[in-house]
């Protein structure tokens, strides 16, 4: 099909907008993709839909290939059905909630489990109907604290969520790798550079299984952990790393503190209430250091040991505690909770739950605080000096450290973009919201479930993240919004405006859409608009036209060919992606 650039409502942008931090909203602001409403709220302009309906073809096609069935449910979800899964508190301040003039509560949709599984239970009675898995692509709500960049954390936004509903775990499995398997071929068609790591359930929660589908990109908020030498991989909140054993990992366990080893004895530490003062104070180093850190955890104080070099992981922490909320705790709950001056708690006489990284139980001659300004003690034995109530990984990982599932490779920090996220929920909405079906012996069994999401708006920013430079964009050809751009530079001139005639219909009737600029504008402004644009194969008509020859250019490389010979590669490739 052909299309005149003159009848089409692309308006860019020559400076960059002041609140556009990431190159993705820069790149889609100029080039006439999307509009600002409000902050997180956009208004998707004709480019960038024909650019998402591209997208959520591929997301179509893919789904329906691994057996998945479409439908479209409300975005208005009455609030019972919230309360009744346990989620109306739990999601917290993001869930947007409404009321209409009969003063009901409604939220609008973040996502759809509960809606979804109130579906089934209502038409899906019997195994034999199972496995079920359905789909839908539309617009979700979550009242962000801090919208930013673009497209990439927004309060109004594109996605797909997917639901399965099977008879049992062994049932889940098979649907959640066929979801799986469907995910990769379609980051794979859409051109994106990505990996699969494990990841946290979060608020929609999980049944041992849950992975991320991370866009690689420097903008990104995630931290994924990768291995060197093996396929481990998993975002920051869910790496693990090799335990340390005693006296291993670079703990210096057995070394002397000031001529103190193996016996516990006050030092005056006078005004080192810090890991780096007391470390140029005694001579020693982070890790033979134990931090005690006060948290609370839905309101109650709990106290965290980790090593002086090893940060707080709150996810891990979260869901050991089976906490809703867990934040570090301010100064005069610190205070309160452990009887001690700032910086000099200890975790030796606590009256509070303790809870100890697996690190720190390694450590054979530690320095803690003495609950006493300007004092410590050293020499201290972790499960002989005191005893946490529960041991775990409550840490961060660091990069370069050993990676926990082969013997030869370090830990690699990389950047990334959350854009898809498959969990296995099991029973944990059926079983609240009393949903469930006769089984193959005749009894009432709960749906064991899986959810997936592929956020398809946040999909778009993150391929310009990786596709995109400060001048333009270049779409992988199976999203670009045209698969063609034809540029006449003098419209004109009688002999380019009819070789460009002769382009556009030999490549609209090879079934290809192409974008014609045949505007009356300077060269460099329509060329700078192309730029923005992104169509990865142009066809510039200009002073060559009477010889039949054209520009080609392809992602950025140029070169002279005849028209035909242009057509006839173009439709090829373009035959060869079908």
């Amino acid at each position: 099909m052909i299309h005149y650039q003159s009848k089409q409502l692309m308006p860019t942008l020559r400076e960059t907008p002041a609140e556009a931090e990431a190159l993705s909203h820069r790149l889609l602001l100029r080039g006439g993709m999307i509009r600002q409403l409000a902050s997180g709220v956009y208004t998707y302009m004709p480019l960038g839909r024909r650019v998402l309906r591209k997208l959520e073809n591929i997301i179509r096609e893919e789904l329906d290939a691994a057996g998945a069935q479409e439908v479209t449910m409300p975005v208005m979800q009455p609030a019972d059905l919230w309360r009744q899964s346990g989620r109306y508190d739990d999601y917290g301040p993001e869930l947007m909630r409404v009321k209409d003039r009969n003063n009901r509560e409604f939220a609008l949709g973040p996502t759809h489990e509960e809606v979804v599984t109130a579906l089934i239970h209502g038409d899906v009675d019997s195994y034999k109907q199972l496995p079920l898995t359905l789909y839908q692509i539309g617009t979700k709500f979550r009242d962000e604290k801090r919208p930013r960049f673009g497209l990439l954390r927004g309060r109004e936004f594109v996605m797909m969520d997917a639901y399965s509903f099977s008879e049992d775990m062994e049932g889940l499995d098979v649907s959640y790798e066929a979801m799986f398997q469907a995910y990769r071929a379609i980051f794979s068609r859409a051109g994106l550079n990505y990996l699969a790591v494990e990841a946290d359930g979060g608020a929609i929660g999980d049944a041992g299984g849950t992975h991320e589908f991370m866009a690689l990109a420097d903008i990104g908020e995630d931290t994924v952990v990768t291995c060197s030498c093996c396929e481990y991989g998993a975002n920051l909140e869910k790496a693990s790393g090799r335990t340390p054993g005693k006296s291993g990992d670079g703990a210096n366990n057995a070394r002397e503190i000031n001529g103190i080893a193996d016996s516990r004895q006050r030092l005056h530490t006078p005004d080192a209430s810090t890991i780096p003062e007391l470390c140029g104070l005694l001579g020693i180093e982070p890790q033979e250091i134990i931090k005690t850190l006060i948290y609370e955890a839905d309101g109650k104080p709990i106290a965290v040991l980790v090593r002086g070099d090893h940060e707080v992981n709150e996810t891990k922490l979260q869901q050991a505690v089976g906490a809703v909320m867990v934040e570090l705790a301010g100064a005069d709950v610190t205070v309160a909770a452990t009887s001690s001056a700032k910086g000099f708690a200890g975790p030796i006489g606590l009256n509070i739950p303790v809870y100890a990284d697996e690190a720190v139980m390694a450590m054979e001659n530690a320095l803690v605080g003495a609950r006493e300004k300007d004092w410590h003690l050293g020499g201290v034995r972790p499960g002989v000096d005191f005893q946490p109530l529960s041991v775990g990984d409550f840490r961060n990982v660091k990069e370069g450290e050993a990676c926990p599932t082969c013997s030869r490779g370090k830990l690699v920090f990389r950047r990334g973009i959350e854009v898809g996220h498959v969990f296995k929920l099991g029973i944990k909405y059926s079983v609240p919201l009393n949903a469930s079906f006769q089984d193959r012996g005749g009894r009432q069994s709960h749906y064991v479930m899986g959810c997936y999401g592929i956020g398809v708006s946040r999909l778009m920013a993150a391929l310009v993240e990786q596709h995109g430079s400060e001048t333009g964009i270049v779409w992988p050809r199976e999203v670009a919004p045209y698969n063609v751009h034809l540029v006449v530079i003098a419209i004109a001139d009688a002999e380019q405006r009819q070789l460009a005639e002769k382009l556009a219909k030999a490549l609209s009737s090879a079934n290809l859409d192409v974008l014609v600029d045949e505007r009356n504008e300077r060269p460099g402004v329509k060329l700078k608009d192309a730029d923005l644009f992104g169509i990865p194969d142009r066809l510039i008509v200009g002073r060559s036209a009477a010889q039949g020859i054209i520009e080609w250019k392809v992602n950025g490389e140029s070169r002279e060919i005849l028209w035909e010979k242009a057509v006839e590669e173009i439709t090829l490739s373009n035959d060869k992606r079908k």
